[in-house]
């Protein structure tokens, strides 16, 4: 049977941002009133350790106090461009810089294992890395810098020394852009990026990183917002069966958590509208759809799922498996 509350708190089934850096009464009220129990912090979110320490302790006593489940905190500290904590947090240098020295597996086992441990220190459990992407060298794509390489094998090693270094420091990691980003030209926060390769080369070559974290029981892995134009040229990677379902949850016999991207990226947001877009992609198998900034664009989006619910267009046993996934990913989590 599925959980009671989630008819009729189909929130359990997001992961949100919040405005600023105090649990703000709009967070508070999606927290009391429809159960979201799940959330990504960024740079606004965070003014020194003591602040950072007691929003996360807030955000875990309100959902303690309303008999959610423990919450998953999550950040994205990749290092480089993408990293959401200012000194004395420690900062480090982007994946690729550090993938293409001769010490790189040292530094990126320094970078894990500190990493976990001062975000276990603040109260965030879960980070949205690593980038698993294979990105070439030298054509200016945008996940270029983000990326630990353009050799599949190279980037699957080095992406398991991280996913090994965070999660052995009790903080759950994520792998990602499943089915893979780096050849996309263009940025999905902006717009569809169009990824042309032959379903082969995705298969054998962009995806390996992805089936080492797989099995080396990677907590979580995040999907691409790009469309794969063949394997599915009608729907972008996140709202796709073809590409969710099929390809991660049964051709890679993928069970843990699958989370999508953004869903307020211009990806996303110019190609359907938003609430139908929040329920395709749990019908194309995600487990939390990630929704980062704007609550006004989550309250919408809360009466789309209860509907698709009730109606039964989303599976009751499909969101019992989706819970069932958030609770074993806290087994990551030291907090």
């Amino acid at each position: 049977m599925i959980d009671s509350r989630l008819a009729t708190h189909p929130g359990h089934l997001l992961m949100i941002g919040l405005p600023g850096c105090e649990l703000d009464a709009s967070t508070l009220d999606l927290i009391r009133q429809e159960g979201i129990h799940n959330f990504i912090l960024f740079r606004r979110n965070v003014r020194d350790r003591k602040q950072l320490t007691d929003l996360c302790t807030a955000l875990r006593e309100s959902c303690l106090e309303q008999g959610l489940p423990r919450p998953l905190i999550a950040i994205d500290q990749e290092g480089g461009q993408v990293a959401r904590l200012p000194p004395p947090f420690s900062i480090f240098p982007e994946p690729r810089q550090v993938a293409a020295g001769a010490d790189c597996r040292p530094l990126l086992h320094q970078y894990a294992t500190i990493c976990a441990t001062e975000l276990v220190e603040v109260g965030i459990n879960m980070n949205l890395a690593p980038v698993l992407d294979v990105c070439p060298t030298g054509q200016g794509l945008f996940m270029e810098r983000r990326c630990l390489g353009d050799d599949p094998q190279l980037v699957a090693e080095l992406g398991v020394i991280v996913i090994n270094g965070l999660q052995g420091c009790g903080v759950a990691a994520c792998a990602k852009h499943f089915p893979g980003l780096g050849a996309a030209m263009l940025d999905p926060h902006l717009e569809l990026p169009v990824v042309d390769l032959s379903e082969e080369r995705i298969v054998s070559n962009e995806m390996e990183p992805f089936r080492l974290a797989f099995a080396k029981k990677v907590a979580s892995v995040m999907t691409s917002h790009a469309l794969y134009a063949n394997l599915d040229p009608e729907l972008p990677g996140t709202l796709s069966g073809k590409v969710v379902h099929d390809l991660l949850r049964q051709r890679c016999a993928y069970d843990g958590l699958i989370v999508t991207d953004d869903m307020e990226m211009g990806a996303i947001g110019n190609f359907m509208e938003f609430p139908e877009a929040v329920v395709k992609a749990f019908q194309a198998g995600a487990d939390l759809v990630l929704i980062c900034q704007d609550h006004t664009k989550i309250r919408r989006a809360l009466p789309a799922l209860r509907d698709a619910l009730r109606s039964g267009l989303i599976e009751n046993a499909r969101c019992q498996d989706s819970l069932r996934r958030q609770a074993e990913i806290l087994r990551w989590a030291a907090i």
